[in-house]
């Protein structure tokens, strides 16, 4: 079933990709425009366990895109990192100088097959990008078995990362400064107040989301298998270490809230719940057949109120990706469908989508606006740009017959009355791309 799938898809070596953005993507408003692609999946990996063909010629790659005086100029390096951990595994610092990565598995080694030969991932990469056709990397960290995502804060000056050992989810804090990591601090969440009860919907504790409120006081954490978003107060000694402490009690949401974000204001949080069944064995049985959904959280504002969930709204199904424009009235999420099943399953889909929402500031209220469908094989990570006038998705790789490669699936935002999306063109892309971050 894979090889039958493999030998009738459009191949694309790195050595062979061509990397030149059309002219209309002029209008993206960005400096940096970077996506992080996995060369060792396919899209059917997670069906088959079947790693992708030695001689595809595909890599691990960070792809860069530095506009200068009006014109794109692109790099690339390799920069080992996994599809199985959730897109917020790539950030830019403010002003887009240094890209930041973190490998929940490492790169394929000699003639490894399968998903069980590839080593865990334990480093986070900071990745200089002064030179913008070539950059390079100029400092790692171990932060830790299996890490899930990063997150910088607004200032650039640090680096989140959490991480999942057989025992215990740990949150790693570290500045990031003339190309070097320093004071690195690790925490284990339960040593934070975090709890496994007998209630819990699983055995077990696994972080797979870590995001800086824009103050840079506090930070989120989403629990997936517990349900729950927790909240961490971080305080500064005059010696620049970090104390961290319970924010609030941990909020139940929906079931497995895989990504989250502060919107901009720093009022709320949304956490996007996929949905999955973790005590399921196979593909079909993990990957939820009903529709996603956005939790609203309202956040403790100093006057005694507590952390509340406001709401809670449908998006599509299997949403994974989520992404919140700049002025916070707009939330997007990125909804695979069945497209990562193999061709002849009967949950197999075509078909991707967009879901577009409206988030009122005053009162948290999330409505959907529209599902938007496009063709394109496992779509996880997107982000709008810097004016809030485009959103980007990315493509893992498309439907035989279909172009080569990744891609970048390009939404404008129509503005007049009721906000919604127009579909305006595709950025091509490595095979494997999933996630984008850009800068201004």
């Amino acid at each position: 079933m894979q090889s039958r799938y493999l030998l009738c898809a459009a191949w694309l070596p790195l050595a062979a990709w061509a990397a030149p953005l059309p002219p209309w993507a002029a209008d993206i408003d960005a400096g940096t425009l970077a996506v992080i692609a996995d060369g060792d999946f396919v899209a059917q990996t997670y069906a088959t366990g079947r790693l992708a063909p030695v001689d595809a010629g595909w890599q691990d790659t960070l792809a860069v895109w530095t506009r200068r005086n009006g014109a794109w100029t692109h790099g690339r390096i390799p920069v080992s990192n996994s599809v199985t951990a959730a897109p917020e595994i790539l950030a830019l610092a403010p002003g887009g100088a240094t890209a930041f990565v973190v490998e929940r598995l490492g790169m394929r080694q000699g003639d490894a097959q399968t998903v069980r030969d590839l080593p865990a991932g334990s480093r986070l990469f900071a990745v200089d990008l002064g030179a913008p056709q070539a950059p390079r990397i100029a400092a790692t960290l171990d932060v830790g078995p299996l890490p899930e995502a990063l997150s910088v804060s607004a200032d650039g000056r640090r680096v989140a990362v959490v991480a999942n050992s057989p025992d215990d989810s740990l949150l790693t804090l570290a500045r990031y400064e003339q190309g070097r990591f320093d004071g690195v601090q690790r925490f284990t969440l339960r040593e934070l107040g975090v709890e496994v009860t007998s209630t819990a919907p699983r055995a077990g504790l696994t972080a797979t989301n870590v995001h800086w409120h824009p103050s840079g006081r506090y930070l989120a954490v989403n629990l997936n298998t517990l349900n729950r978003v927790a909240f961490f107060q971080v305080d500064e000694a005059g010696d620049g270490a970090l104390a961290l402490r319970p924010w609030g009690e941990p909020v139940v949401v929906g079931t497995d809230p895989f990504v989250g974000r502060f919107t901009p204001d720093g009022r709320y949080y949304l956490a996007a719940n996929w949905g999955r069944d973790f005590s399921a064995t196979t593909l079909d049985g993990r990957v939820p057949a009903r529709p996603s959904s956005i939790s609203v959280i309202r956040l403790a504002d100093g006057d005694g109120t507590r952390h509340a969930q406001v709401g809670r709204t449908q998006t599509d199904e299997s949403s994974e990706g989520l992404a919140v424009s700049p002025d916070g009235g707009l939330v997007a999420t990125v909804n695979m469908r069945g497209t990562p099943f193999p061709p002849d399953s009967p949950r197999f889909a075509r078909q991707a989508s967009v879901s577009l929402l409206t988030l009122d500031a005053s009162t948290g209220n999330l409505s959907k606006v529209a599902d938007y469908a496009f063709e394109g094989v496992l779509p996880e990570g997107a982000t709008f740009d810097a004016s809030g006038n485009y959103l980007l998705v990315t493509v893992f790789q498309y439907h035989a017959g279909g172009p080569a490669g990744g891609g970048l699936e390009v939404f404008r935002v129509v503005r007049d009355g009721t906000p919604a999306l127009r579909h305006v063109g595709r950025l091509p892309m490595p095979h494997g791309t999933h996630h984008v971050a850009v800068a201004r």
